[in-house]
Order: structure tokens, then sequence, then C-alpha cells
């Protein structure tokens, strides 16, 4: 019983303390601590259950020494610049009590190497072409992360993958930045940060954007307001990478003959209200065509001109007529020798026209404090013939007698008859005599009978 207890009291006085887990960056120093109570026998250390030696200076493991303190018991197991290889497990031993600590691991953080950015130090781009933006964080351990920053600030949307080396511990992180450039990206940086536990702070790569692009083009013109036949002067400014190479004028889509630089001088008419001028500017990546139309003031120009227009009666009729002016002009139809106005569209509309509704009709446009401008239009309407004649006509006796009549007719009458019926009175012995004339030949008609 004496011996069980002596046992029991060594195993409760006997006791290692070491740590479970500990890392060091590579190429620093790290110390392993093992402290042994109440023993005074050989201490050792193993790596990956390897014994490293007895005693303080292991001559096997040159960066490893056992730094010892007897009187309190301490075994530490120092390692100078930490090596990939130091990796391990370790143990704390007493021997001659059969004693082992607990292993502890030993991680040896490995900083990744300088992050690489394809294409750098600048790349070259056509804005509006996607590009995948990649970086490279090598023989990391643990893996880099890798984060994005353009021009300082944060940006998402990156996608890694990783790549484990052959040495089964170190790791490849590649970063891919989609990324869809614009004109105003030229001189851009983008920056790759790569960080591990190694490098809290990071590494980092940049690199610079140089965006090709068609020109960026703003055409203005001056002054912004004209009357027809003044002067105007149109500026085409325009930004481009690579430089700018040329400049071609047009108006309405024609080009102009001999306008090759960035200003154009004209004098302005109604048509530069409807035709835009456009600049189209060259470089060697594309072209840039913008267009810009003149507030021109103009009186009235007639657009679409009123045709003739021939119905039959009770038939519904409309009469166009189109004028164009600038500033906005007001229409009027009216009949020719009224004042009453129709319409103040471009379209007359007449319901079930009678003979009364043929005629002239005016189309009138007014342009305010520019001018005024008008056309007519013929309304004839088919019907039957209208005869109209004085009732009494006179002629001078011995002379030749004339009887008119009038006609008016839509569509003309196939035939005209005159038809002349004289009256003749004679008083003679209670007789009296009728004459009748048809086409120039005199008929008498005699009431009773001649002696």
């Amino acid at each position: 019983s004496v011996i069980v207890l002596l046992l029991l009291w060594l195993y409760m006085t006997l006791l290692i303390v070491t740590e479970d887990y500990q890392s060091v960056v590579l190429g620093q120093r790290v110390v392993l601590s093992c402290v042994v109570f109440n023993y005074s026998g050989i201490v050792q250390w193993t790596k990956d259950g390897l014994a490293l030696g007895i005693g303080e200076d292991l001559r096997a493991w040159p960066r490893y020494r056992v730094l010892r303190l007897v009187d309190v018991g301490q075994y530490n197991l120092e390692i100078s610049a930490a090596e990939l290889s130091d990796d391990s497990l370790y143990e704390c031993q007493a021997t001659e009590a059969a004693l082992r600590s607990r292993r502890a691991k030993l991680t040896v953080l490995i900083p990744p190497d300088e992050p690489v950015i394809e294409g750098a130090p600048e790349i070259l781009l056509t804005a509006g072409v996607p590009y995948n933006m990649s970086c490279v964080s090598r023989g990391a351990k643990p893996a880099s992360v890798i984060e994005w920053q353009k021009d300082g600030l944060p940006i998402e949307g990156a996608v890694s993958t990783t790549e484990v080396l052959p040495d089964r511990k170190r790791v490849t992180t590649r970063s891919y930045l989609p990324i869809s450039p614009v004109d105003t990206d030229t001189g851009k940086n983008f920056t790759c940060v790569a960080t591990n536990l190694a490098v809290p702070m990071g590494k980092r790569a940049t690199i610079t954007l140089n965006v090709h692009h068609p020109p960026v083009v703003t055409l203005s013109i001056e002054p912004r307001s004209v009357l027809a036949g003044e002067r105007v002067t149109f500026t085409c400014q325009a930004t481009a990478n690579p430089p700018v190479m040329g400049y071609k004028w047009a108006k309405g889509g024609v080009v102009i003959q001999g306008a090759r630089e960035s200003v154009f001088v004209t004098k302005a008419d109604h048509s530069f209200f409807t035709e835009p001028v456009s600049c189209q500017v060259f470089n060697a990546v594309g072209s840039t065509n913008v267009s810009i139309l003149v507030d021109v003031h103009f009186g009235p120009i007639l657009v679409v001109e009123p045709k003739p227009v021939t119905v039959d009666l009770d038939s519904d009729v409309t009469l166009n007529c189109k004028w164009a002016g600038n500033p906005p002009l007001t229409l009027t139809w009216t009949k020719k020798g009224s004042s009453m106005v129709l319409s103040n569209n471009n379209q007359l509309y007449l319901k079930s026209v009678s003979q009364a509704d043929a005629g002239q009709y005016v189309c009138k446009a007014i342009v305010p404090r520019i001018g005024v401008g008008e056309t007519e239009v013929t309304l004839t309407v088919n019907g039957p013939p209208i005869i109209s004649s004085e009732a009494v006509q006179y002629a001078v006796r011995g002379e030749r007698g004339e009887v008119k009549c009038y006609i008016a007719s839509t569509p003309p009458p196939d035939k005209i008859v005159s038809y002349i019926k004289i009256t003749c009175i004679y008083i003679h012995r209670s007789r009296s005599f009728n004459a009748v004339a048809f086409s120039n030949v005199l008929v008498c008609e005699v009431n009773g009978s001649l002696p």
C-alpha cells in the first residue's frame, strides 16, 4: 500500500504544461513552452514522433535549441528562422517518468509572393468591350484572400480560385474581376490586395487603365435662334483616345463638301429647321456622329398645295392644305369673298355639299411677327344646269336684237338649244297672229283664220 501511495503521489506531482497551438511567420523565431513540475530527470522533445535529441544544443537540428531553467522546470524549445519543414506536431517528454505532453501544433505562416496583375503596369482596353482583370497570389499559407480597389475604393464582383502546390501546404490564389471599361476609365488605377495571417496588411499590385474609345462629341450652335438668311456657327468639340483624326459635316444626311474642320459656318434657311446638321468625328477606334437642328424663324412655306376637287351633289368633301413656319403658325380656311373662318386645321371638311358650296376656298397661314401666306383651291359641285336670264330685255328698233341667257352647269352641258318664242299681235278685222321662231326660223302661229 505504501508503494501505491508513492506512485499516486508521483503522478499527482509530476505535470508537463505545454501550449496546444502556436503559429510563426516564415523566417521568424518561435518558442514552444514546456514546464515539468517536480521532476529533475531527462527531458526531450519529439517532432512528428521523432526524438530531436538530449541536451540544450541539438546538433542534428542546428536551428533548434532547448532553453532550460531547471529550477523552475522549464524546458522550452526554441526554433530560429522558421521554415516550412517546421510545420509539425511537437511533444515534450519526461522520459524517466514516462510522461509526455499533449501534442503541440506549430503552424508556419507563409506570406504570399508579391501579387501579379496580368498586363501590368498599364493595360490597353477598348471602351465597351468586357474584360476579366486577373491577379495571382502565389505560395501563401494559408491561402491568400484577394480584394480589389479602384482608385483606393473597394470594388465588388471578383471571383477567386485556389490551387494547392505540390508540398500540399502552400496555396496559389487567382482572382478575376470582370469590368466593362468606359472612356472615363483612362488613367484609373486598379489595385489587387492579397492578405493572409502572415501579412494582415496585405501585399499590393496596381495596374493603370488606358482605355481606347471612339470620340465623345458635343455639338453646339451659335446663336441658338436665327432668322432665315442669318449666319450660324456650328462647333464640334470632341475628346478621343487615340486622338481625333478628322471631321465630316452633313445636312439632312447629305455630306457638305469642303467642311473638314471642327467649326462650320453657314447661312441658315428654313430647311435647317427640319434637316439636322451632323458632325462625324473619327479616330483609330471608330467614329461618332451627333446632329442638331437650328431654331430658324421663317415665314409660311406651302408644304402641301391644295388640289382642285370635283364632287357630285350631296357628297362629303375634304380639302387639304399644309403650311410650315416658325414660330408655330395659325391656319384658317375661308370661302373667297367671305370672312367666316371654316376651319383652323390642315383639312377643311364639308358635308353634303350643294351647288352653293362650289367656288374658291382660301387657305391662309400667319406666322406671328414674321409673315403671311395664302393659297386658293377650287371646289366644283356636279349638278343640273342652272339657267338665268333677264325677264325683260331691250333692242333698238331697226337694229339687230339680242336675247341673252346664262347657263351654269357642271359638268358642261352636252347640248345647248336656243328657243325663242315671239308673240306678234296684229289686229285686223278681229284676227290676231302669233309668231314662233326656233333656231333663227320665225314661225307664226295664227289664232283664228284670215279673210
